[in-house]
């Protein structure tokens, strides 16, 4: 028997074996799992990829030049750190190409985690400090069960504020100002 099968698998290992309808992120060394998410999460995802992708992708009334991409599985050290953020978006200057395989070594501009009871205090005290550290510059919080929209840049290595929004209001946030955003659209009907 080689050394090999006997070792216990490595995280990333772990985190390719997950069972269908659970997602996994290692995050400062440790394995993480949540289940799919929810309808008014996904609505709210999809619904600002969806504000996003016209503009920012495809140039359609905005300035074009991005890539928008749900669920990217971030490699910030292949295989060892590994975040799914809900959203995120990189200039095509910095990736001009979308990666052939399921890894993303390019740290992108912009995060977007979209708030959940069981992933709140996760995205907010482990992921946005790991964003911080390897260079995102925005990154935005989304949570659907209070109708809002935080937004962040990255100052000195540090987050700042730049907005806190709520409810039906209409925004022109960093990195996106170019165009505005009814977050009454991001909210699933009830």
């Amino acid at each position: 028997m080689s050394a090999r099968s006997q070792s216990q698998p490595t995280l990333y290992e772990q985190l390719e074996t997950l069972p269908e309808g659970l997602t996994g992120e290692i995050l400062n060394g440790q394995l993480y799992t949540q289940p799919r998410p929810s309808g008014p999460h996904g609505f709210t995802a999809s619904s600002l990829g969806y504000d996003l992708i016209g503009p920012f992708q495809r140039g359609r009334g905005g300035p074009g030049g991005w890539w928008i991409i749900d669920e990217p599985e971030l490699h910030f050290i292949r295989n060892t750190e590994v975040d799914v953020p809900d959203l995120a978006g990189w200039r095509r200057s910095r990736l001009p190409r979308i990666p052939k395989d399921h890894r993303y070594k390019v740290v992108p501009e912009w995060v977007c985690e979209v708030l959940s009871p069981s992933t709140e205090s996760k995205d907010r005290e482990i992921k946005m400090p790991i964003y911080a550290h390897f260079g995102v510059a925005y990154a935005w919080l989304i949570d659907p069960r209070a109708h809002t929209l935080e937004a962040y840049a990255l100052e000195g290595g540090i987050w700042r504020e730049i907005g806190r929004f709520a409810g039906g209001s209409q925004v022109s946030v960093p990195p996106f100002e170019a165009v505005t955003i009814s977050l009454d659209d991001l909210w699933a009907p009830t």
